[in-house]
């Protein structure tokens, strides 16, 4: 009999000996708590992994969650070249190596004799991770860097994708995406329970709820169904510190952030019309409030809770390597990626980070707002 797609996600994970979680570039606190669920899981099977995104960081404000899992912003070590030398009739007298510009130069002389072409082969061991379990990228794109310096590992390598997305593009070997589900963690929670629900101990519960809560803004989204609080319910009854999430995720903030919100909201600006908020935030705001940029995580949060009717909001920031950057916030029917298109957005389609070269703040903000504007009324 042929396994459902639940038994399968299961028998890989028990068959796999290094696996590696993959999250989108820009991963979001949902996609993150997501990651280090599956991580303990995974730790409950008996096997290690990593979590790899190009962002790197992890948001501030998860930090109380302090996962036993380590997130890297890149791939070192992923696979073993070798270089083979037949040394039967020409011995090896000195081996050195040099860099000249981005050419690795390898330089053997021998005792005696001399080497020829086919005496010099090249191989290449099995990559260091034997399965990936993608979270909340809607396709290979969406992982930016880590995918585009390793494209052949993940061509090569079996995926399990797990996404929410209605626009995933199904591009693993094994595709997990529910739709009808609010956050990844809503995803998860519904693929660790048809495995054995008693895998979801207090910490994994935990991991989950607080994906959800932050997704769904503490289930004020439009999105949440009866389901999403069912399952929300569900890990409560596991176990799941609600109060500590709630208490760290919207009402803990540091003396910065605060001061870095101040700034923000003097400069907001909306549109009723079209249900846009925006604001924008110089080199200068970040020094004066002693906040660095990764503090912006909760701004666009901020302008969400002060004005519940917008469906659209932006923050325009200036990056310590004097670029112009943008986090586009849009909520359903909008898609935060279709809008900031033009300007090589990345992220997802409810939360997109837009790049605008070196311009002027205000000159970036005129000329965004203005293509969203027009982009609304089409």
């Amino acid at each position: 009999m042929a396994f459902n797609t639940h038994q399968q996600f299961f028998t890989l994970l028990e068959e796999t000996k290094q696996p590696l979680i993959v999250l989108p570039e820009h991963a979001s606190a949902d996609e993150f708590a997501a990651g280090f669920a599956c991580a303990s899981l995974l730790a409950k099977l008996g096997t290690s992994t990593e979590i790899v995104t190009s962002g790197g960081a992890v948001p501030k404000s998860l930090s109380f969650l302090s996962p036993k899992v380590q997130v890297r912003g890149d791939l070192p070590n992923i696979r073993k070249m070798t270089l083979h030398v037949n040394a039967k009739d020409a011995k090896i007298e000195e081996l050195s190596y040099g860099v000249v510009g981005d050419e690795l130069q390898i330089h053997l002389v021998p005792k005696t004799g001399a080497w020829h072409e086919k005496d010099v082969r090249i191989s290449t061991d099995q990559y260091r991770y034997d399965l990936i379990l993608s979270i909340g990228s809607p396709d290979l794109e969406s992982l930016g860097a880590t995918y585009h310096r390793y494209a052949d590992f993940f061509f090569e390598t079996p995926i399990v994708n797990i996404d929410h997305q209605s626009r995933n593009e199904h591009f693993g070997q094994l595709n997990l995406v529910d739709v009808n589900a609010v956050a990844c963690g809503e995803v998860c929670h519904d693929l660790f329970s048809q495995i054995e629900e008693s895998l979801i101990d207090e910490e994994i519960a935990t991991y989950l709820l607080t994906g959800m809560i932050a997704k769904t803004r503490s289930f004020r989204a439009g999105a949440v169904s009866p389901k999403t609080l069912k399952v929300a319910g569900s890990l409560i009854a596991r176990g799941a510190r609600r109060d500590e999430i709630v208490e760290k995720l919207y009402k803990t903030r540091t003396v910065e952030t605060l001061r870095l919100w101040g700034r923000a909201l003097a400069r907001l600006k909306s549109d009723a019309d079209r249900g846009m908020v925006w604001t924008m935030l110089t080199r200068q705001d970040f020094a004066a409030a002693g906040a660095q940029e990764s503090d912006l995580e909760s701004i666009v949060e901020e302008l969400l809770m002060t004005t519940p009717q917008a469906r659209i909001a932006a923050v325009f920031y200036e990056r310590t390597d004097k670029g112009i950057a943008t986090i586009l916030h849009a909520q359903k029917p909008h898609d935060a990626l279709a809008l900031g298109a033009r300007f090589k957005a990345s992220g997802t389609r409810e939360e997109a980070h837009l790049e605008l070269g070196t311009e002027d703040i205000v000159d970036a903000e005129k000329r965004v707002v203005t293509h969203v504007r027009e982009q609304l009324q089409k």
